[in-house]
């Protein structure tokens, strides 16, 4: 009996020692790798190894078996939810990398664009919608390709420094992205070909060299103004001369024509451009905060940006009492392109009240979504709160662009952009915006 109780403390320890460590207290543990960070992203799950995804995991003990706490490999019922949950989670991690909530703010440019121009949306918008949608996503690419050291050390939950995709899985996806913009906007005529190489060649400069300098804000407002006026030229842009000559002289015709019939939306590309310069400059200070100056003077522009729109909405002889638009087929430099026309619509001007006060409604929401998160962030320029400014601005873009189609006098595009809201907010709580 002595001989037992004296023998059988060293059989449990000789047991406990040949037990992962994970098991001898209870519980497993994730190792040194396990490490989460998703108070900025929300993302919910670790950082897995590169070179194969783990489970997600919810931070509760128990969850990983004790093989994957010392080998790092899941145990066999780990391996197999792995198995069950890998393409689940590289879908999670592209669309984290791609930053998909953002881009309903998308399609309103090229929708406004063609209110501007005063056509209503067709092939050619529709082209340009596809075009905006693959280089916005080529530049999300490349911004996390441009960024992975410095996201490394700020933001480690990030699909690159996480590991969950490799920079060069991310840089060719910003290649062929760019790519496939490309082919969709020479789809719709030269002149739209040629307004999307601007934008592709302010896309890369961007990332790859102007964010982080003084005209960082710049280019990012060049390319949003140049992707709305993508939108104004691919619809702007008619069929070809009388007799459908392809010759040199009659596809510059056309190309000349089509860029002409885009100035109309010009003054629209500046309001909006002037508001992604607000919206990139609070976000030089979202992983670190400590600016209140920046998200003032941004809500102040913002301010007076919604303003000009209601000024705008009020000024323009189509909207006054009193007048109404109807298009009329003109010939610049022989080519085909459709302009507004006013017309009296009798004392009362009933035909545009009711898109007045659309304009109007518009341009409050679009003040609702940015005013108070920038306002907040001026408040306590702590990284949430401007976090939540950018991911406000961002968000705000969408009626804004809602407003711009209004002033121009197309309701229906109006309302057909912020239908694309509910959408947004829906996504933006599964995908972080910023």
């Amino acid at each position: 009996m002595r001989w037992r109780r004296n023998a059988l403390p060293a059989v449990l320890a000789a047991a406990l020692s040949v037990l992962p460590p994970g098991r001898r207290n209870g519980y497993s543990h994730g190792g040194p790798t396990a490490v989460t960070d998703d108070s900025l992203s929300g993302a919910g799950g670790t950082a897995p190894a590169p070179d194969r995804p783990g489970p997600p995991s919810t931070g509760r003990p128990g969850e990983q078996g004790a093989h994957a706490a010392v080998t790092g490999r899941p145990d066999a019922a780990s391996d197999r939810g792995a198995d069950r949950g890998e393409p689940r989670q590289r879908l999670r991690a592209w669309a984290e990398l791609l930053r998909v909530s953002a881009l309903f703010s998308v399609p309103g440019d090229a929708l406004a664009g063609a209110a501007a121009v005063g056509h209503r949306p067709g092939r050619g918008t529709a082209l340009a919608i596809g075009a905006s949608l693959c280089l916005y996503e080529a530049g999300m690419a490349l911004n996390d390709w441009a960024d992975r050291d410095e996201d490394a050390v700020d933001r480690p939950h990030r699909p690159i420094p996480s590991g969950r995709i490799s920079p060069a899985a991310a840089l060719g996806a910003a290649g062929v992205l760019t790519a496939a913009g490309l082919a969709l906007a020479a789809r719709a005529g030269r002149p739209a070909l040629t307004v999307a190489t601007g934008l592709a060649a302010t896309v890369w400069a961007y990332d790859l060299h102007l964010k982080h300098t003084k005209a960082g804000p710049a280019a990012m407002a060049a390319a949003r103004s140049l992707d709305l006026l993508l939108g104004a030229t691919a619809t702007a842009t008619g069929v070809r001369a009388p007799g459908g000559s392809s010759s040199p002289d009659n596809v510059a015709a056309a190309a000349r024509g089509g860029l002409t019939a885009s100035l109309p939306a010009l003054p629209a590309a500046l309001v909006l451009g002037a508001h992604t310069y607000g919206v990139t400059a609070v976000s030089r200070h979202e992983t670190q905060g400590g600016s209140t100056g920046t998200p003032l003077a941004v809500l102040a522009t913002t301010t007076a940006l919604a303003a000009a729109v209601l000024r705008e909405s009020w000024g323009r002889a189509p909207d006054r009492p009193g007048t109404a638009r109807a298009d009329a087929d003109v010939s610049v430099n022989a080519y085909p392109v459709t302009v507004a026309r006013r017309l009296d619509a009798g004392p009362l001007g009933k035909v545009t009240d009711p898109v007045r006060l659309l304009a109007v409604t518009l341009t409050g929401a679009y003040l609702r979504t940015a005013g108070p998160p920038l306002l907040h962030a001026a408040l306590n320029p702590s990284p949430p709160l401007t976090q939540r400014a950018v991911g406000g601005g961002i968000r705000a873009m969408i009626p804004l662009q809602a407003a711009l189609a209004a002033r121009a006098g197309a309701p229906v595009t109006a309302l057909a952009v912020m239908g694309l809201v509910p959408l947004a907010r829906s996504l933006a709580r599964k995908v972080s915006l910023t």
